[in-house]
C-alpha cells in the first residue's frame, strides 16, 4: 500500500514519530503541499493524509489507485464525501482529539481578558515595580470570574468541558445547542441563543460552522450583548462577520474579543479585526498541544489501520 501525507507539518512539525505509520505500507510524507503539486503528489496512492489539502471530486477522478482518505482534523470539508462514497473510498476523520486543549484555550482567552498576566509581568521586568510609589499596581481591570454568567454556544464534547470548568470557576453556566439536552449536570441551563448573548458576560462559540450559521455573530447580534461583554471564538472564524466585530470593538459595543480562528488563515493583511488593542488573537492553536497532536497521530493510524483489517473506525 502507497500511503501519502500531503499536509504533516502542522500535526508533526518534528517532535513526533512518524515510525508506526510507515510500518502500514510505502509512506511518502510532505510537511506541505500547494494546489498545483497535489495531483502529482497524489498519484499511484492508495492512501491519502489530508488535513487542509482539498481533495475534491475532479481529483479523485484522476486517482486510479485511491481507495482511503483520512482527514487528520475533525471537520472533513476538505473532502468531496459525496464523489468518494460514489467511487467506494473510504473517508475518515478524527473526532474528539482536542476536547481538553480546546477547552483550555477558552479559558486561556477568558483569564487573559480577566487578568492580563503577562502586561503586568512585561511592566515588571520593565521595572515599573521597583519605580511604583505603592506596593500594588494595575495596568488593567482586574476581574473576578466567580457569578458571572458564561454563555455558550454549541454543547457538544468540548462546550460540555467548557461549561464544567466554568462551574469549578463558580461562574453561572447557560447554553444554546440547535437540540434539547438532557440530563444536565446542576447549574448548567439551555436558553435561546439571544438570551445567551444578552445576559452573558462572557460568550465562548463552541459550535460547527454550517450553512445556516454563517456569520450570524453579526452587527445585529452583537448589539444586544452587554458593553462589557467579552466573546470568544475557539470554532471556526466564519461564524463571526469580521467587519461588524470590528465595528463594535472600536465603538466600545463589546469590552473585548478573543479568538483563535479567522474567516481566512492565514488571514489576509486588510483583516481589521489584527490591529485591535481589544482584540486577542491567537494562530488557531487550541487543538495543537503536543498530547492532542499526539492523539491525532495515533487515531490516524488506527483509522488507516482499521481500514486495511476491514474493520474501520471513524468513517464518515
Amino acid at each position: 500500500m502507497k500511503i501519502v501525507v500531503l499536509d504533516g507539518f502542522a500535526m508533526n512539525p518534528g517532535d513526533l514519530s512518524w515510525e508506526n505509520l510507515n510500518e502500514l505500507g510505502e509512506c511518502v510524507i510532505f510537511d506541505r503541499t500547494r494546489p498545483e503539486e497535489v495531483l502529482g503528489r497524489a498519484d499511484g496512492a492508495d492512501a491519502l493524509i489530508t488535513n487542509k489539502v482539498i481533495i475534491d471530486k475532479a481529483l479523485m477522478a484522476k486517482l486510479s489507485s485511491l481507495k482511503y482518505i483520512g482527514v487528520t482534523a475533525t471537520g472533513y470539508n476538505v473532502v468531496d464525501v459525496q464523489a468518494a462514497a460514489e467511487r467506494n473510498i473510504v473517508v475518515n476523520n478524527i473526532p474528539a482529539y482536542s476536547t481538553n486543549s480546546v477547552a483550555q484555550l477558552v479559558f486561556s482567552h477568558i483569564l487573559n481578558v480577566a487578568n492580563r498576566v503577562e502586561l503586568h509581568a512585561n511592566s515588571v521586568i520593565k521595572g515599573d515595580w521597583i519605580s511604583s510609589a505603592d506596593f500594588s499596581y494595575s495596568q488593567s481591570p482586574q476581574i473576578e470570574l466567580a457569578g458571572k454568567t458564561l454563555g455558550i454556544v454549541g454543547f457538544g464534547r468540548i462546550g460540555r468541558r467548557v461549561a464544567e470548568i466554568g462551574l469549578a470557576f463558580g461562574m453561572k453556566v447557560i447554553f444554546q445547542n440547535r437540540s434539547e439536552k438532557a440530563n444536565l449536570p446542576s447549574g448548567i441551563i439551555q436558553k435561546g441563543l439571544s438570551e445567551v448573548f444578552t445576559e452573558s458576560d462572557f460568550v465562548s462559540l463552541n459550535c460547527p460552522l454550517t450553512a445556516e450559521n454563517i456569520e450570524f455573530v453579526n452587527r445585529d447580534l452583537i448589539k444586544t450583548m452587554k458593553p462589557t461583554a467579552v466573546l470568544i471564538n475557539t470554532g471556526r472564524g466564519g461564524l463571526i462577520n469580521e467587519q461588524d466585530l470590528a465595528d463594535a470593538l472600536n465603538a466600545g459595543q463589546l469590552s473585548a474579543a478573543c479568538l483563535d480562528v479567522l474567516s481566512a488563515e492565514p488571514p489576509r493583511p486588510d483583516n481589521p479585526l489584527i490591529p485591535l488593542q481589544n482584540c486577542f488573537i491567537t494562530p488557531h492553536i487550541a487543538w495543537a498541544t503536543f498530547e492532542a497532536r499526539q492523539r491525532l497521530l495515533n487515531i490516524t493510524i488506527d483509522n488507516l489501520k482499521g481500514f486495511i483489517t476491514g474493520n474501520p473506525q471513524n468513517q464518515v
